[in-house]
């Protein structure tokens, strides 16, 4: 940004030269701005503009119902305790900035007016909407923002404590300012992370009290107010008319429904009977056996529900079964890499999901983050030069895919190579086990789950690894002692899926930091403690181009799929979802390909 300098009277040039001296070692200030994009610039940085996957003239009123599996114990969305409500976040509270949809990570004023960060990205101060406000009618102050931020990086979800507890000030500069300051660590991210944390009203919030479960009503800023509640059955929001937001050009078109009814069942073939009768409007349907077999009812064949299949940008994420490398029989690589041999991923594509399903290979699949195909660029072997070894040849040169098998449910191909690798480890076949000759343990472990479509899923793999001497144990538990049992990491394999999207960043710390290995509560499924791994995902928080960004990502995702953490599952090619046509969306999809939030009732008037 170029800056006039005026100056008046004698002993210009002195002056001149000792303001530049005193000017060359501090960050460059940009001006207040409506939008931050992680990386480069956003399409929008004109200013605040309406979207077009939305309709900025979608109708207001009617209700649309959605179900959702489990229950819930809590009205709280933002603590580690309890099972809390869906759509609480994302209906009641509101953030500083909020997140585009057709963009990787771009952020657009919401309760603050702007943004204001220096080039370095050490700090970022907030400018709060004078017309924001609570839904009790009460002005979102700084005063809240400060409060929400010392209460969440000390009682909120780990993930927030990990990042908020990164800001090393936290300034109130007058009722309407907010400055956060991150010092010199080099985490660009922050300053988005701050614009998304949820804003709490500070008089209504009894912080000693916020961890434990609530059913009390909470009160946001929100687009909509609970409206009745039905513990672990139903929960309704209402949309606030006089929400401050509701004319804002980034808000016009959105959430339309005057009504917002979840509803919640315990199991998958519940929910589907459900919508079948027209109980639940839209369903996100996740089984594809079901999707291409099971829409055969009256109301499919008579037009009044639909089936949509939407294309979507972001990528596909990993659902896998996870080692956990705490314990000591997957501490050996040799050992996961013959697991992973071992699964008949083609045999249970095509017996359990009709074959519609693709594999993921990649942590990052069906993106330009994803290393398949794609040789190490000169960033990746620059970043990845200090850690020889972390990446497999062929995984650095694009060639590595997951095994393949004939899918004749037979795989014997598979399970010889997976004898060799794991007689490299010290194993060998006694009668009809599998045992280590050193110590004389049998390889046996347990995969603990919650449902018996899990169950199903493994009991191909149970037969096939019975075959060549090793005993694999199905534990179901309630979702309770699941629960339990996944925060204090006392497991030996577990499904996990994590979503991912164009941005990844601070999150991975969460996931698969070395730091939160060992602690409770954290994603860190698999026990990564791996030197490479929080390389990388510094690499990732400090990129300032999105080409540097790319290949960070690249070489991240390189070492994790080097590490043979998890047996990578599958993924569907498009987002499926079903919806009775009294509900209806734009023409333009977002980059999740569906957002509910978009849509309209026919019926509203």
């Amino acid at each position: 940004m170029q800056k006039t300098w005026r100056v008046f009277g004698r002993g210009i040039m002195p002056r001149a030269i000792a303001l530049l001296a005193l000017l060359a070692g501090a960050a460059v200030q940009a001006a207040p701005q409506a939008t931050i994009a992680m990386h480069g610039v956003s399409r929008h940085a004109e200013g605040p503009v309406g979207f077009d996957y939305v309709r900025p003239d979608a109708p207001k009123g009617g209700r649309v119902s959605i179900g959702v599996l489990g229950t819930y114990n809590s009205l709280n969305p933002l603590i580690y305790r309890g099972d809390s409500a869906s759509g609480v976040r994302e209906y009641v509270y509101e953030s500083l900035m909020a997140r585009g949809g057709d963009e990787p990570f771009t952020l657009h004023a919401h309760l603050a007016e702007s943004i204001d960060v220096p080039d370095d990205r050490t700090s970022a101060t907030f400018v709060i909407r004078p017309e924001a406000r609570f839904s009790n009618g009460t002005p979102v102050t700084a005063d809240d923002v400060i409060f929400s931020h010392t209460l969440l990086k000390t009682r909120g979800w780990p993930f927030m404590r990990t990042s908020y507890a990164q800001v090393t000030a936290a300034v109130r500069l007058d009722e309407r300012r907010v400055r956060f300051e991150f010092g010199a660590g080099g985490n660009r991210e922050l300053a988005l992370l701050m614009g998304l944390m949820p804003i709490l009203p500070k008089a209504l919030v009894d912080a000693e009290t916020f961890e434990q479960t609530s059913l009390a009503v909470p009160i946001g800023s929100g687009p909509y107010v609970v409206s009745h509640v039905d513990a672990g059955r139903t929960l309704s929001f209402r949309r606030n008319r006089e929400w401050w937001a509701r004319d804002l050009p980034t808000m016009r078109g959105r959430y339309n429904f005057d009504e917002v009814r979840v509803e919640y069942f315990r199991d998958s073939g519940s929910l589907f009977e459900a919508f079948k009768s027209g109980q639940i409007d839209a369903l996100a349907e996740e089984d594809p056996t079901r999707w291409a077999t099971g829409y055969d009812f009256p109301a499919v064949r008579d037009g009044r529900v639909v089936k949509a299949a939407f294309a979507t940008a972001l990528p596909a994420g990993m659902s896998g079964f996870v080692f956990n490398t705490r314990r000591p029989l997957f501490q050996d690589g040799r050992v996961r890499a013959a697991l992973i041999q071992a699964f008949d991923a083609e045999w249970v594509n095509a017996a359990l999901y009709a074959g519609l399903y693709r594999r993921t290979q990649s942590f990052f699949e069906r993106s330009a983050l994803s290393s398949v195909g794609m040789p190490m660029d000169d960033e990746e072997k620059r970043l990845l030069a200090p850690f020889p070894g972390a990446v497999a040849p062929a995984i650095a040169d694009g060639t590595a895919r997951l095994p393949l098998t004939s899918g004749t449910g037979a795989n014997r191909a598979n399970q010889i190579a997976a004898l060799k690798l794991l007689g490299a480890a010290g194993y060998a076949l006694r009668g009809q086990r599998l045992i280590h000759t050193a110590t004389g343990t049998p390889l046996a472990f347990e995969v603990m789950i919650t449902s018996q479509r899990q169950a199903r899923l493994l009991l191909n793999y149970v037969r096939a690894l019975e075959t060549i001497g090793i005993t694999l144990k199905i534990r179901e538990v309630d979702s309770a002692q699941y629960e339990a049992r996944l925060k204090t990491n006392d497991y030996d394999m577990v499904q996990a899926h994590w979503s991912a999207s164009l941005s990844p960043g601070n999150e991975q710390w969460n996931r698969w930091g070395s730091a939160s290995a060992d602690a409770p509560g954290q994603r860190n499924y698999a026990g990564v403690k791996s030197a490479a791994v929080d390389a990388m995902i510094t690499a990732m928080v400090e990129a300032r181009e999105a080409s540097a960004f790319q290949s960070a990502a690249r070489a991240f995702d390189r070492v994790l799929r080097s590490g043979d953490y998890v047996i990578p599952l599958f993924h569907p090619p498009k987002t499926w979802v079903a919806h009775w046509t009294r509900i209806r969306g734009p023409e333009t999809a977002p980059n999740s390909g569906f957002d509910l939030d978009c849509w309209w009732a026919l019926d509203a008037k």
